[in-house]
């Protein structure tokens, strides 16, 4: 099991458990978390799920694969280093503890 925290663009916080392999979009829809809409379910299709990766985590996930870079370009928010989006980040066994910060606008 897996802990996430959410940071809101206000700062507020929301922290849910997951089991490994969830996807963070996953987590956060079946939570009830605001500001990852998800439009198109987790099919790499829509860019509406886009999140920041606390930096401290970065370099423990898998990178993004061409396809999300190529949805990242399209993202409304502004785009850092350590955007994704959150459709495509399925956590492994090996990661306990995530955070990820919400951008301000998806669509």
């Amino acid at each position: 099991m897996a802990r996430i925290t959410f940071i809101q663009p206000d700062g507020s916080e929301t922290v849910v458990n997951v089991d490994s392999g969830t996807s963070v979009m996953l987590a956060a829809i079946r939570n009830g978390v605001s500001g990852i809409d998800g439009e198109c379910g987790g099919c790499l299709d829509c860019a509406t799920c886009h999140v920041y990766i606390d930096v401290s985590h970065s370099g423990s996930l898998a990178p993004p694969q061409p396809e999300e870079l190529e949805l990242l370009g399209s993202v409304t928010a502004t785009r850092k280093p350590t955007s994704r989006l959150s459709c495509q980040l399925k956590l492994p066994p090996s990661i306990t503890a995530l955070t990820v910060h919400i951008s301000g606008t998806q669509s």
